[in-house]
């Protein structure tokens, strides 16, 4: 069985009067992320991730912002989409790792029910889902509050 690792990465600006939606869980606060769909930057970093691992291009080649289709579209469902792609291409999900860089909201209370919200998704048990959250200590736009970021490493198995 061969082993491929792949890395997403995805960033959106704050916006007021939108949902924070992170892992398919929503955030109680006043402000959430600015994107074409529903700016789930984990979600949109894991689709980078999982099609990326497995040579299969990248989230904006299956779900373009240009496609009114994708407009407010629910993240969780694009990435359950390119898991279906993945599965199709021989691969399967073993472990994914993310990382949410911001200076809020902190992600501690929420860990818990992005991981049981993400491993259903990606076919797999919610301990092979790692989610952290890390400061920018002030530093840079995300520093300032102005958005978050987001990096996600996905192993693959599969006969490719």
């Amino acid at each position: 069985m061969a082993c491929r690792v792949g890395i997403g990465y995805d960033s959106h600006r704050f916006a007021a009067g939108r949902k924070l939606i992170l892992g398919g869980v929503e955030i109680p606060g006043e402000i959430g992320l600015d994107g074409h769909s529903d700016a789930d930057a984990i979600c949109h970093a894991l689709t980078d991730a999982i099609l990326g691992a497995a040579g299969l291009g990248d989230i904006g080649e299956m779900f373009p912002d240009t496609d009114p289709a994708n407009r407010g579209r629910d993240s969780l469902e694009m990435l359950a989409a390119a898991v279906e792609k993945v599965g199709r291409a021989g691969h399967a999900i073993s472990q994914v790792d993310v990382t949410v860089i911001a200076e809020r909201p902190k992600l501690s209370r929420y860990r818990s029910q992005i991981r049981s919200r993400l491993g259903p998704v990606l076919r797999i048990d919610p301990e092979n889902v790692s989610v952290k959250g890390k400061s920018n200590e002030g530093m840079g736009w995300i520093g300032r509050g102005e958005g978050l970021a987001c990096i996600a490493v996905a192993t693959l198995e599969g006969n490719r």
